[in-house]
């Protein structure tokens, strides 16, 4: 069961192009192309005559021609010709069409109701558009596990001090107290860490020397949406409430879990740092950094899945399981609702 009132990333915008490009998505085979100006269109993949995919057809000006009889469909899914049927075209040719929207670099599609879909409903990006703001190329990553698996796990700061040892990890990680908020939008797991050194990722990229006051942010919105903001201040200048100064180092991490179908995710993500808005080898440090404590989690997660789905005794929850359980419950009542 999935929320399908909602906007989700379908990939990056440069990936799609002008040619057909299937994807399943909340377990619906879409196809997507550009038509000649530009504009993303998103059509179940499926010819209603005998559901031959119109991906392995051919894409002819703004159409779709399938590749079985020529039926062929236009960006609004209606059948514009039917060569075979001498120009009178069966009243249920049709094919559905999702809505689509070009933002932020990123494909949004809309999998449910066509006509609640609203692009101002997108999911904010602050400061995208701040020329002092930098960030990173991101990346696609398959994930052979259901995407609540990955939603508990970007819920949860604790697992940094056993899985990225190398990266995100540090004092203070494997047992600080967690603060979990509910909010609109969904749920937030922090804490603040003090007087520790920056974990290995961040150590050469703070401003300042010595140890730091860290704060993890671990935010999940709906329907699948993760903002991880690191923070990292000189000693004596972090904690709730507090201003940043000068030094302040924010590192913002996006990261986009789309349902493929019950048993994989793909997830997308870039990083939106404070500061060096130009420096591309930065850039490319933190997304091979980002990309391999991102695999870390992969093979973790893939196999807590099949764990999980082939258990043989009880599993049990621990108290820093909070956060993902308030969210799932919260997304839960969403999905019942709808």
């Amino acid at each position: 069961m999935y929320l399908r009132n909602c906007w989700y990333v379908a990939g990056w915008s440069k990936d799609y192009e002008r040619a057909l490009k299937p994807q399943m998505l909340l377990g619906e085979e879409i196809v997507f192309y550009r038509q000649a100006d530009g504009t993303p269109v998103a059509l179940e993949d499926a010819c209603p005559h005998r559901k031959l995919p119109l991906s392995m057809g051919q894409l002819e000006g703004d159409t779709v021609v399938c590749g079985y009889h020529g039926l062929t469909f236009d960006c609004t899914g209606n059948c514009t010709d039917s060569p075979t049927q001498r120009g009178m075209t069966p009243r249920r040719a049709k094919v559905r069409t999702y809505p689509v929207v070009d933002r932020y670099r990123l494909l949004w599609i809309w999998m449910g109701d066509p006509e609640r879909a609203d692009p101002d409903e997108i999911f904010e990006i602050e400061n995208f558009d701040n020329p002092k703001w930098g960030y990173t190329d991101g990346g696609v990553l398959p994930i052979a596990c259901n995407y609540l698996w990955v939603v508990d796990n970007l819920l949860d700061p604790s697992h940094v001090a056993w899985v990225h040892v190398s990266s995100f990890a540090g004092g203070g990680t494997e047992s600080a107290p967690l603060d979990m908020e509910k909010t609109e939008r969904g749920v937030i797991v922090s804490r603040w860490i003090y007087d520790q050194p920056p974990s290995p990722y961040y150590k050469d990229l703070v401003r300042f020397a010595g140890n730091c006051d860290r704060k993890q942010h671990y935010e999940m919105c709906f329907p699948a949406i993760a903002l991880n903001k690191s923070v990292y201040t000189p000693i004596g200048t972090g904690g709730p409430g507090k201003p940043e100064v000068a030094e302040t180092y924010l590192n913002i991490s996006y990261n986009f879990m789309t349902p493929v179908d019950e048993n994989n995710t793909q997830y997308v993500w870039f990083q939106h740092r404070n500061t060096d808005p130009e420096d591309t080898a930065i850039s490319e440090v933190m997304n091979a950094g980002a990309l391999m404590a991102f695999q870390e989690d992969k093979a973790i997660l893939e196999k807590v899945h099949t764990g999980m789905a082939a258990m043989r005794t009880p599993n049990i929850d621990l108290g820093l399981d909070l956060g993902a359980k308030t969210f799932r419950q919260a997304l839960q009542r969403k999905i019942d609702a709808e």
